[in-house]
């Protein structure tokens, strides 16, 4: 039947029609609402969980590295009692007896500070390399500044059997961070040191050379273990879990502010205290004098 032939609504037909039409959309328009209101809703819940569990995992990492560190432990194998790791040349490590760290055994600080700050076991040593003993923080800008321009020349020395070059890590910056870099930074090297002392020298210029900026959260541990597997090292895994030379980077913390160390860097050139002008020359002068001695 053509449309002219097909029969004519009422308008009561056309409007009950126009109604049923309008009904159907409305109600496809519900149910949309209500499927995106259901999708809304889980996406509350589910952004909410995220949430919840971020503000978790951030609380029970503050807990963790803000929790207290004992004052007594052991000293990583090549490491001395005063916080030290000597590199020799290459990739060599002075081996140092086992030993134990206990905060309980370091004098009290004196009421001032000495006019002349003595380091222990940084002396000069007869019949051996110049001794040179370098006090840093893994987040301190200037140690970063003092590696890149003297790194290089130190190493020189060192491979020639001039010098000997002493790192002592400290904490003295952990306020700096929101996690203590400083000491983890500090505990993940000692943890190298341990198990991969050839690794150590190149461990401690991949943390300078990824130093974090002060006043934000630092490498994380995960990512500390990371970087000693990329240098090569054993894993260090569980010794940066369990903290294991925290009590060693604290007592070596405390021993530089009692014997007068009240910045990073501080070096000392066989046991004299570097002014900070002319490395090179003051260098040259204690090799030039020590080879004169022989």
């Amino acid at each position: 039947m053509s449309p002219a032939n097909e029969p004519r609504l009422s308008k009561a037909e056309r409007t009950a029609q126009a109604r049923e039409k309008a009904r159907e959309i409305r109600e496809a328009q519900l149910k949309k609402d209500k499927r995106n209101k259901l999708l809304i809703g889980w996406g509350i819940v589910v952004a909410v969980v995220l949430i919840i569990g971020i503000i978790a995992l951030t609380v029970m990492q503050g807990i963790q590295n803000n929790a207290p560190i004992a004052d007594k432990g052991p000293t990583p194998a090549n490491g001395n009692v005063h916080g030290g790791v000597t590199l020799l040349k290459g990739t060599e490590v002075a081996k140092s007896e086992a030993a134990t760290v206990d905060l309980a055994a370091l004098p009290s600080a004196p009421p001032t500070k000495p006019a002349t700050v003595v380091a222990p076991g940084a002396e000069a040593e007869a019949g051996k390399p110049v001794k040179v003993v370098a006090y840093i923080d893994f987040i301190c800008p200037i140690c970063k500044d003092f590696e890149a321009n003297y790194g290089e020349m130190l190493t020189k020395l060192r491979d020639e059997g001039k010098i000997s070059l002493e790192y002592r890590a400290l904490g003295f910056l952990d306020t700096r961070s929101t996690t203590n870099y400083s000491s983890r930074a500090a505990n993940a090297a000692a943890c190298v040191v341990n198990t991969s002392p050839d690794k150590y020298s190149a461990f401690v210029d991949l943390l300078f050379e990824r130093q974090p900026a002060e006043g934000g959260a630092g490498i994380s541990d995960n990512d500390l273990k990371k970087m000693a597997t990329e240098v090569g090292a054993a894993s260090i895994d569980s010794c940066v879990e369990e903290k294991t030379f925290r009590p060693y980077v604290k007592v070596a913390t405390q021993e530089a502010g009692v014997i007068g160390v009240t910045g990073t860097p501080t070096v000392f050139i066989d046991g004299k205290q570097w002014a900070g002008q002319d490395l090179p020359g003051e260098l040259n002068k204690a090799i030039a004098a020590k080879t004169a001695k022989k």
